[in-house]
């Protein structure tokens, strides 16, 4: 992106390696007014203007898992991506982010990640719905193979509503097909290639 800082999208990097935070700040400064905070409790008082959160789950005190719960009773909607050494289970289905990537990370990578959930706000929604649930699902089927949203009724919800969602949103966004290719290059899984 380009512009003065008042155009520059507003980015909060929290993650309490101290080191790692600071390096995020670094990478993404050119690009966005980054704000960098150390613990979970700290993300609150540090919200005003923000788009996006880039969040670790595993923190101090108050951890990632609890920052999301405490977003999402919130008038705040920033995009939250979770930046983590915690691999993804089955506890994701219940947890409010709209993206999820696996340490380490790169620089491009969490440039592309940024820039998807700034696209998919301009979309509205939808959009943003369909990523969080493609997330999900592909953090699933890299964890269990690809068979598992027909395990159960809460996977056959999630499998079902993706659908209805990617239907809509081919009939409706002339450029579903790229933004869709985008969202499937981000390596999200650690250790794993690209699809």
């Amino acid at each position: 992106m380009s512009g003065d800082d008042t155009e520059q999208p507003t980015v909060l990097v929290v993650d309490d390696e101290e080191k790692l935070a600071d390096m995020y700040t670094l990478w993404l400064r050119n690009e966005y007014d980054v704000r960098t905070v150390y613990d979970g409790e700290a993300v609150l008082s540090n919200l005003d203007g923000v788009d996006v959160v880039l969040l670790d789950r595993r923190m101090p005190g108050c951890s990632g898992d609890e920052v999301m719960d405490r977003l999402e009773r919130r008038d705040d909607d920033p995009a939250v991506v979770v930046v983590t050494a915690v691999d993804p289970d089955f506890d994701i289905l219940e947890l409010s982010f709209d993206d999820y990537v696996c340490k380490p990370v790169q620089a491009d990578e969490l440039v592309a990640v940024i820039e998807q959930q700034l696209t998919a706000r301009e979309h509205g929604d939808d959009l943003r719905r369909y990523r969080q649930l493609a997330t999900k699902r592909q953090l699933l089927e890299l964890e269990h193979g690809p068979g598992v949203l027909e395990d159960t009724s809460d996977l056959r919800a999630l499998r079902d509503e993706l659908e209805q969602l990617e239907g809509e949103l081919r009939r409706t966004l002339d450029d579903f097909d790229a933004l869709l290719e985008s969202f499937q290059r981000i390596n999200r899984g650690p250790g794993r290639t690209r699809r």
